[in-house]
């Protein structure tokens, strides 16, 4: 199946048959897209993905939903219609990847397991996203990104001590699962490139969240003592938190001895270098409180533009806490074309977040396609059908 129209990137000629729905495989199919390959979503009627109903809403429309599924192609598909399952498998037969983010289990109940699939279509790379997997005690149970976050240590070491357990702003749990999907995805394709064969990929939301733990896991490891929160405040680098100025908070992160001695220079507090209780990053970690009561004692003098040039001239790494008005007006996020635009012709000019992933073959346009409406692209998927019959 040729690809249709949309963006040109390194996947272009490969087509992804989308059966997910809410965040984390579209997301993942999204980036897919945006590195050229072409995103057909298979919605089940009536309603389609369900995310269609999550506010905010654009002339009727939703933000959420058209933010994930731009450029995509939607034609709505009842696999226990008996038509429909003979449309579902010509789209097989001409799509180089299934997604899909079903509870395990959903697609075998209609004849669709994997073994089925593979005898079938053996060049075909099947991903199947899910909360806990396809293996395990807890493989069946349904699952959402709070519950993942719960389940997976990140609220644990999210939020300030003392205070209920808090969820990281972003969706993390369907994110990553997401971004680690589609990571599988290309390295299957590069597989099949060399073997002639595709392959079953099997992510778990919750593998996704205990693999991004890092540092925690690191400092279980060692100390045999399961972190708890922190704050803004890294756990073993020191100084590296918010700190108050005169007019607000700021980031400054130090990260290393000479950038700890020329923040001290920078700030006029030469002494901290010298005085024992800094003398080393162990050691202001440590004293990471008192530490903060001096650097904040003076920051408190001057507001946070004030030390931001000043520390910025000094190459010392800082920034401010922006909202998301200061981001979307951020010169260098502006500058890396991170906020794109889709003209839909209802909802009119609609912006979004962009693509990371800056290549230098191809092009980034500040120009997407919308996200299609429900069955939007049926005519077009079934003449294109037609055509390789």
């Amino acid at each position: 199946m040729k690809k249709g129209k949309g963006m040109q990137g390194p996947l272009s000629g490969i087509t992804i048959l989308d059966m997910s729905r809410v965040l984390a495989g579209p997301f993942c199919t999204m980036v897919l897209s945006e590195l050229g390959a072409r995103v057909i979503k298979a919605e089940i009627p009536p309603a389609g993905d369900d995310s269609r109903q999550f506010g905010p809403f654009v002339e009727g429309k939703s933000a959420y939903f058209m933010s994930l599924n731009r450029g995509k192609e939607s034609i709505c598909i009842d696999l226990k219609e008996p038509g429909e399952r003979k449309l579902f498998e010509k789209l097989l037969a001409g799509s180089d990847v299934l997604v899909e983010n079903f509870r395990p289990g959903t697609l075998a109940k209609l004849g669709y397991d994997w073994e089925s699939l593979h005898a079938a279509y053996p060049r075909l790379v099947y991903a199947a996203l899910s909360g806990f997997g396809h293996t395990g005690p807890k493989s069946d149970m349904p699952a959402y990104d709070l519950v993942i976050q719960a389940m997976g240590g990140i609220m644990s070491i999210t939020g300030y001590p003392g205070n209920p357990p808090t969820r990281v702003g972003s969706s993390m749990g369907d994110i990553t699962a997401g971004l680690f999907t589609s990571t599988g995805i290309c390295a299957a394709l590069r597989h099949r490139e060399i073997s002639g064969q595709g392959m079953m990929i099997d992510v778990s939301m919750l593998d996704c969240q205990v693999a991004i733990l890092e540092n925690a896991i690191a400092r279980y490891a060692a100390e045999g003592i399961s972190p708890g929160p922190l704050g803004a405040r890294h756990p073993s680098i020191t100084p590296f938190d918010v700190y108050a100025t005169g007019d607000g908070y700021m980031v400054i992160c130090a990260g290393n001895q000479n950038l700890f001695a020329k923040l001290c220079r920078t700030l006029g507090r030469d002494e901290l270098i010298k005085d024992k209780r800094f003398a080393n990053n162990d050691l202001r970690t440590s004293n990471q409180a008192a530490l903060k009561q001096e650097m904040e004692s003076t920051l408190r003098s001057q507001g946070n533009a004030h030390w931001l040039d000043l520390l910025g001239q000094k190459g010392i790494p800082c920034g401010p806490i922006n909202n998301l008005e200061g981001v979307l007006n951020d010169p260098q996020v502006n500058a890396r074309n991170m906020l794109v635009e889709a003209l839909d012709p209802t909802a009119g000019k609609v912006r979004m977040a962009g693509n990371p992933i800056k290549m230098s073959c191809f092009e980034d346009p500040p120009e997407r396609r919308p996200a299609p409406d429900l069955d939007q692209s049926r005519q077009d998927i079934l003449d294109l059908l037609r055509k390789k019959a």
